[in-house]
């Protein structure tokens, strides 16, 4: 089953945000070697962005949703566009971004729970926990403004008095949206563009039968 990808060229896709006790938050070390992220992955055609969640927790890191409660979500899509070299120009359609919704989960089971095996092309094969922060220097540099914004913003509902502190090297310029940019300067600065986006999260045409997309 495909993934959907919207009319401005925008792969769906839902981000897991693992927490255990302590606030520590999951990092999975990607199986080809490029880094650690957070869990993550398409919406498929006709597929709420919460089914996608569960689904995407299952086959990446093995765990089922009696492992883990559903603490929080970012409300709307965030955004961030691809490297030049990473858009797959004979793609029909072609996927430009990614959109993503994410969600904090709460780990309720304990660390033997997790299975980096549970499909047939696994994304990690390995996986720790760090500080809450400590993703956005993890991740690679294009999507570290989707990082800040997407812990910001499921901090401030899962934490009373608002996520933990940022550390000095987060700079404050990073949670604010970024200005526009002529063309010219927008072809040189192509990983700086991120933004978050304008449509709700209730998009119906995740369920209405979106066209074909790439997994890009």
């Amino acid at each position: 089953m495909s993934d959907y990808i919207d009319s401005q060229g925008f792969r769906a896709n839902v981000g897991i945000v693992l927490m255990r006790d302590g606030g520590e938050l999951f990092l999975g070390g990607r199986r080809d070697g490029r880094g650690w992220q957070f869990p993550q992955g398409g919406v498929q055609r006709n597929e709420q962005p919460e089914e996608a969640l569960f689904r995407e927790l299952h086959e990446e890191i093995g765990l089922e949703r009696s492992d883990v409660e559903l603490v929080a979500s970012t409300n709307r899509w965030l955004r961030y566009r691809l490297l030049q070299q990473y858009v797959r120009r004979r793609a029909n359609p072609v996927c430009i971004g990614q959109k993503q919704r994410w969600f904090l989960l709460r780990m309720l089971s304990d660390d033997s729970r997790l299975n980096f095996q549970a499909t047939a092309e696994p994304e990690f094969d390995q996986g720790r926990w760090v500080d809450y922060w400590a993703p956005v220097r993890e991740v690679i540099y294009f999507k570290r403004v989707v990082y800040v914004r997407a812990l910001q913003e499921l901090g401030e509902q899962a934490f009373t008095a608002g996520p933990p502190p940022r550390p000095e090297w987060l700079p404050d310029e990073m949670l604010r949206a970024p200005h526009p940019r002529s063309p010219r300067r927008r072809r040189r600065t192509e990983m700086a563009q991120v933004a978050v986006g304008d449509d709700p999260v209730t998009d119906t045409s995740l369920v209405a039968g979106a066209p074909a997309g790439s997994d890009q």
